[in-house]
């Protein structure tokens, strides 16, 4: 089935525990690789809010979208994690909402206050000019980055998480050339993909050297507290420009520009085996037959089991 490129839907995805998630702009669409070997596929209409103005609006859009987003996947995460283990070790909605938080605030910490501290507390230590402790954070942050990725990813659960990761990345690659989704296929495409959340971690990274420095130098408690206010300013920016540069990838420019977004996936997607290419496809193909009911799915030789709402 030929796709055509000036009429493309803009599908996502997100690697789950053995399972892989697929965005349409209605549905979602996850399938997971029991403990017994089959594949179980779960799907569930999207959130309204993806169809109302709000998801329209330039800047607005990121930000509502992503919080959405951020529940579903974690909902999702919820959902693989479950599926792998016993009825004793099953975790609830509560323990669910606690984790995120959890995380939420950690990332912050570690990604944001941590640097701007350290950044700052150099500025002062060693005495230099005014506005290196922004540069200085910048740097610090783009390291802690690269170095928790890399860190995770020898992990032998995440590794594997990676690779789904990858797969996600090889099938939506291949649907947007157009080719017939077989694990032969899409075993071909490029793990690396300019939509990708990892692409968006790093324009978050790169954005907050510019909107830091632009506010100078502030007190310590200013310095903290900005970093947590203007998060979500930033994460606008960077949504508007991921959005962008994946609408403009024709352009010699945008294709240098997203060069170095594309090498940070490098750390985290891994080559796919065919059993995980499976499940991608599986995820893709369910989704896009809720998207598109009257058009057959991508061709899969994957028996497709039938999807639960």
């Amino acid at each position: 089935m030929a796709t055509d490129k000036l009429r493309l839907p803009s599908y996502g995805g997100q690697a789950l525990i053995e399972g892989v998630l697929m965005r349409g702009s209605k549905y979602v669409a996850a399938a997971f690789r029991l403990p017994t070997g089959e594949i179980n596929i779960e799907t569930e209409e999207l959130s309204r809010i993806y169809q109302s103005p709000l998801s329209r609006i330039p800047f607005l859009r990121g930000l509502v979208i992503l919080w959405d987003s951020l529940g579903l996947g974690m909902r999702f995460l919820t959902q693989a994690a479950n599926k792998q283990v016993g009825e004793d070790e099953k975790i609830d909605g509560p323990q669910m909402a606690l984790t995120m938080v959890i995380s939420v605030a950690i990332a912050v910490g570690l990604f944001f206050i941590g640097p701007a501290a350290i950044g700052k507390g150099l500025e002062s230590l060693l005495r230099i000019p005014q506005g290196w402790g922004n540069l200085i954070e910048g740097v610090v942050r783009l390291g802690i980055v690269i170095l928790y990725i890399w860190a995770i990813g020898k992990m032998p659960d995440i590794h594997r998480v990676f690779a789904y990761h990858g797969a996600e990345h090889k099938t939506i690659n291949a649907f947007e050339a157009g080719a017939a989704l077989t694990p032969e296929n899409v075993s071909k495409f490029s793990l690396e993909h300019p939509r990708c959340g990892t692409s968006f971690l790093l324009t978050i990274v790169i954005l907050s050297v510019i909107v830091f420095s632009v506010l100078g130098n502030l007190s310590w408690w200013l310095t903290l507290l900005s970093r947590v206010l203007l998060l979500p300013f930033i994460a606008m920016l960077g949504y508007e420009y991921i959005r962008w540069a994946a609408a403009h990838l024709d352009s010699p420019i945008v294709r240098w520009l997203i060069r170095p977004n594309l090498a940070l996936q490098k750390l985290t997607t891994n080559e796919p085996s065919t059993d995980i290419l499976e499940v991608a496809i599986a995820a893709f193909n369910a989704m896009y037959t809720l998207e598109n009911p009257l058009l057959a799915p991508m061709e899969s030789p994957v028996e497709q089991p039938a999807a639960s709402t």
